[in-house]
């Protein structure tokens, strides 16, 4: 009897542990709960440097100080001395005398009719000038001009007749008869204006 009732409680405890089994085998074999957290962010720990770097900066220079600007030299005059003018020693051509006794620088004149209550002269006379290319070379010549004498006494019309060499003295004979006066031709009374002709010869210093 004893047998019977071991075999029994034995069978049970088997059977026991064959269902306790399936049972574990079962719940093994659901799926795994789905997490609706979302995706999972892992922080990681970074570790920092020690030391800190520190970054230098210089500052600029400050320019040097200007230097103080040179002071102007001085300049002593002296009170007495004045510069003189060059003395230049330029030949004058010299004027033909005029055949009417040597009076003016004409050659003659061709007054117009009626009396002649006085005769044309010169009052201002300029010699001209020597042009420094003939002085240069050595030439010598002569000029011929005809113009003539205003009612005021100034001179006008200024023509060259003849010239030798030609060309060269022209230009200093014209300029110089311009700047001449004369005292007017006289008429009837009254200031009238006459033609003259005049010759300028150009020779250099210390030759006939």
């Amino acid at each position: 009897m004893r047998y019977l009732v071991a075999l029994g409680a034995g069978g049970l405890v088997t059977l026991g542990l064959f269902y306790f089994m399936s049972v574990l085998i079962s719940q093994g074999k659901k799926k795994p709960v789905e997490n609706d957290l979302g995706p999972v962010v892992e922080f990681i720990r970074v570790k920092r440097d020690q030391e800190t770097k520190t970054r230098s900066r210089e500052l600029p220079k400050k320019p040097p100080p200007p230097k103080a600007a040179p002071s102007k030299p001085k300049m002593q005059v002296a009170e007495n001395d004045q510069p003189q003018a060059e003395q230049l020693d330029m030949p004058q051509p010299k004027i033909a005398n005029g055949l009417k006794g040597g009076m003016g620088p004409y050659l003659g004149g061709g007054g117009g009719g009626g009396n002649s209550d006085g005769e044309v002269m010169p009052i201002v006379r300029i010699a001209p000038q020597m042009p420094r290319k003939a002085r240069m070379r050595g030439i010598e010549g002569y000029v011929v001009a005809s113009f003539t004498v205003t009612k005021s006494g100034s001179v006008s019309d200024v023509k060259i007749v003849e010239a030798k060499p030609p060309r060269i003295f022209n230009r200093e004979a014209k300029r110089a008869i311009l700047k001449w006066k004369y005292k007017p031709q006289i008429v009837d009374g009254k200031a009238v204006e006459i033609p003259q002709t005049i010759r300028l010869d150009f020779k250099l210093e210390g030759e006939e």
